[in-house]
């Protein structure tokens, strides 16, 4: 019996990077799996959306902080039991102006907007303010679901 033996050398630094590499190259497929599928979040925040302005009001002023730059900004909301009767930006300094100038423009259009159809559905934004409105939109909302009556709207 005539078998060569052969000698296989393995070196451990090689091994521990193409450890390293398999790992990473899993979890780089894992991320982009995760970005590119479509997510339930959308939907959510859809349909709290829509519960926010089928429910009646619990009457009050509603406020919710953003942060922007270590400068704190409010956004007060004015309900009554069936309406929204404002929306504004309290404590808006002139730092964040200067360092957010859609801030201002993108707040009046989506308080504007939301007074006159007294609903969170259907805002429009324009595509050069789209995330500033959404920040916006999003602390809006939080206001909104803070003020909804959940007695009533269990009823």
């Amino acid at each position: 019996m005539s078998s060569k033996t052969k000698i296989v050398v393995l070196h451990v630094k090689e091994l521990i990077y193409t450890g390293i590499f398999a790992v990473l190259g899993i979890l780089f497929i894992i991320l982009l799996i995760i970005m590119f599928l479509p997510g339930d979040e959308k939907k959510s925040a859809v349909s709290t959306m829509t519960q926010t302005t089928t429910n009646t009001y619990i009457p009050g002023v509603y406020t919710t902080s953003l942060i922007l730059n270590d400068n704190v900004v409010e956004i007060e909301v004015t309900v009554d039991e069936k309406n929204i009767n404002s929306i504004r930006l309290v404590n808006l300094d002139e730092a964040v102006t200067t360092m957010y100038p859609l801030i201002q423009p993108s707040f009046e259009d989506l308080a504007n907007q939301i007074i006159t159809n007294q609903s969170l559905e259907g805002i429009t934004y324009p595509d050069d303010s789209k995330y500033t409105s959404m920040i916006l939109l999003n602390a809006i909302t939080a206001s909104l679901e803070k003020a909804v009556d959940q007695d009533a709207a269990e009823e």
